[in-house]
């Protein structure tokens, strides 16, 4: 009787493709921060998230970062679980939702935090632009993967990119 159940809800289960390219743009996101911060704040040194004080201020920045990054990872895989869980996965507009992720934080950072807000540059003591065109451009390819993924998604299950 349970296993009749289980493949009764199984059965009855249905991709969510709009969850599903939700729950992991929040991964994606959380990936390219934790790449930004690592690599960028903590290997090479060249920033803080927040540059505008004190060293001391710049670290404490960069952990609250790293806290948000990480918290968001979690609350993403529990999500992701949830998905798998339930069988309502959509494969195909979760690898879309992860590039459209890594490109939204990439983009975001560069030209809000960097350019509107100021609170960093990529790097000190150089000429800023190539590295801004870089990193902008670099945020813009991810986005466009993440949109091209995204149609190709929605074409395939007929719902459209972003149902």
């Amino acid at each position: 009787m349970k296993e009749s159940a289980q493949s009764d809800t199984a059965s009855a289960a249905r991709p969510e493709p709009r969850r599903s390219m939700a729950v992991w743009a929040l991964i994606g996101a959380a990936v390219m921060a934790a790449v930004d911060e690592i690599l960028f704040h903590q290997i090479l040194g060249w920033h803080h998230f927040y540059d505008r004080s004190t060293t001391s201020v710049g670290l404490l920045s960069d952990g609250l970062l790293h806290s948000a990054e990480l918290l968001a990872l979690v609350a993403g895989f529990f999500f992701h679980a949830d998905l798998r869980r339930r069988q309502a996965l959509a494969a195909a507009h979760a690898r879309a939702g992860f590039f459209l992720g890594l490109g939204i934080f990439q983009l975001f950072d560069g030209i809000v935090d960097h350019k509107l807000l100021r609170l960093h540059q990529i790097r000190y003591g150089v000429d800023a632009t190539p590295y801004d065109w870089a990193w902008n451009i670099t945020g813009l390819v991810l986005l466009l993967i993440g949109v091209v993924l995204a149609v190709h998604a929605g074409r395939r299950s007929g719902a459209g990119p972003a149902s």
